[in-house]
């Protein structure tokens, strides 16, 4: 796609596991890609521990799921404990999710970023470079003038696009400008990461200990490894916080035998989201557009999604296959979602920082009545639903997640999207006349033949013959098979969107 002293057609900056996601994603479409990180090697303590579900099916769409399944292993349940240790309520994972993986994962960052820094090494059309830093960015109509300083000194580079998943600090969103909106939650918490051995006596389920006098998390992280998570009190400080002394006095209740001390740092938990993710030829994703408190784990899950909803878009574009009004779709179906993660997160957070006895008291009596009752004062975070973007409005399941249905069990099993490659697909119950972009599969379709019963009762319970699925997997729209095709040419053809 790169020609007339263009360089590569997108600058990547950071390649973190959203940053290697998009430049994978992009590359696998035959996308160039320069992806820049500061550093030059991996970071090697953690940081994110959780990912759901649905980012699993996002590392299997990469081809990397079974060597990320090496360094993670499967969400525990998650108990909310009172100070003296009496069981508030549970979250236990679900036992079925849509998309043919576990519910979710608890895993070790460093070495997902190894696996995902690996996969872009390998990829034709991607070139990392690490050690190199953007030092500023211009556009104008057709192109991104990006000038970067890195071991090799100064370097000017062209491209048609520049995406920062440069972190909360994105100098990529402070060139776009925008501001942020602040939640107003903000809460300093201290960051114990450790290695444990067979023996220890940690516990092997997610909890949150709701005391007033230290609102603590203790959670799983990769294998052999856990976290804690301590809340700084009023007059506290970070400095005070990190001594060596302070962290073995607050771990030492737990009695859970020798650990070995990987990480400690104090953070301040915020929910953050940047107003504008694009300004024509530069986007912006991660924490670079929005930042969120860590009580759903969903901080880099959101950029990994916003990874999955961009890279099929920005390909689309430089393809010609679509007007560069379909980047305008990338914050107006990633932000709702975006922001009720963010509002479930801090609504977690509040319910645990809480500091006054007597309203620790009254939230644990509410807490074991829900539990009574059956039910939670915490649902769980719903997958998204695009209630605009690009979707074929009022269609059947237009703007949801495709299910991925499986098959067989162990090495044998097969799942859905392993047969359907990176394009569209519409899958119909008789063929129609097919259209550039979007693979069209009979249900007959012997690579179909696995998941056939599934899909047959997917459009039966809809009543529809077919169902266009979007190269993120999200539903374009079901119904009559040639209209939808129609719709979706439509929906994406640049003289259309320029008209």
């Amino acid at each position: 796609m790169v020609a007339n002293g263009i360089d590569a057609d997108v600058l990547v900056v950071g390649l973190g596991p959203v940053g290697a996601a998009l430049t994978a994603l992009l590359a696998q479409r035959g996308v160039t890609v320069i992806a820049i990180d500061k550093d030059a090697e991996v970071y090697p303590l953690p940081r994110a521990v959780h990912f759901d579900h649905e980012i699993m099916r996002l590392f299997q769409q990469l081809g990397v799921a079974e060597q990320v399944r090496q360094h993670a292993r499967d969400l525990p349940p998650y108990e909310f404990r009172a100070a003296d240790g009496q069981l508030l309520m549970t979250l236990p994972p679900p036992r079925e999710t849509s998309s043919g993986w576990g519910a979710g994962y608890m895993f070790h960052q460093p070495s997902l970023d190894g696996v995902l820094r690996d996969l872009v090494a390998g990829l034709p059309g991607a070139d990392a470079r690490l050690g190199v830093k953007l030092e500023r960015f211009t556009q104008d109509a057709d192109s991104v003038t990006a000038e970067l300083i890195g071991p090799g000194g100064a370097e000017t580079i062209r491209t048609r696009y520049i995406v920062g998943c440069d972190g909360a600090w994105s100098p990529v969103r402070e060139t776009i400008g925008g501001g942020l909106f602040d939640y107003q939650f903000d809460e300093p918490w201290l960051v114990v990461d450790v290695k444990v051995s067979a023996d220890c006596r940690l516990p092997d389920v997610n909890i949150q200990v709701c005391d007033p006098a230290r609102p603590t998390t203790c959670v799983l992280s990769g294998p052999g490894r856990h976290r804690w998570e301590f809340m700084l009190l009023p007059g506290e400080t970070p400095e005070a916080m990190l001594d060596t002394a302070v962290v073995q006095d607050l771990i030492r209740p737990w009695d859970c035998g020798p650990v070995e001390v990987e990480r400690v740092a104090v953070y301040r938990f915020h929910g953050l989201v940047a107003n504008r993710w694009r300004d024509g030829r530069a986007l912006i994703a991660g924490d670079a557009a929005h930042q969120t408190p860590p009580f759903a784990g969903q901080g880099m899950c959101a950029g990994l999604r916003d990874a999955a909803n961009l890279a099929w878009k920005l390909a689309a574009v430089l393809d010609g296959a679509a007007g560069e009004s379909l980047l305008d779709t990338y914050q107006v179906e990633r932000e709702p979602h975006v922001r009720s993660a963010i509002a479930l997160a801090i609504g977690m957070g509040r319910v645990v920082c809480l500091l006054d006895p007597e309203a620790a008291a009254r939230r644990d009596a509410g807490m074991l009545a829900a539990k009574a009752n059956g039910t939670t004062p915490l649902p769980p975070l719903q997958p998204p639903v695009f209630a605009a973007g690009c979707v074929l409005a009022g269609a059947p399941a237009a703007g949801a997640m495709f299910p991925q249905p499986t098959s067989g069990e162990g090495a044998n099993r097969q799942r859905l999207d392993d047969h359907l490659g990176h394009d569209a697909w519409l899958v119909s119950r008789r063929l129609v006349e097919p259209v550039a972009g979007v693979r069209t599969l009979s249900l007959d379709a012997e690579a179909l033949e696995p998941f056939r019963a599934a899909l047959e009762d997917w459009c039966d319970k809809l009543g529809v013959e077919a169902v266009l699925i979007r190269p993120d997997r999200y539903v374009f729209g079901a119904g009559d098979p040639a209209a939808l095709l129609t719709a979706w040419t439509q929906n994406l053809s640049p003289l259309r969107q320029a008209a």
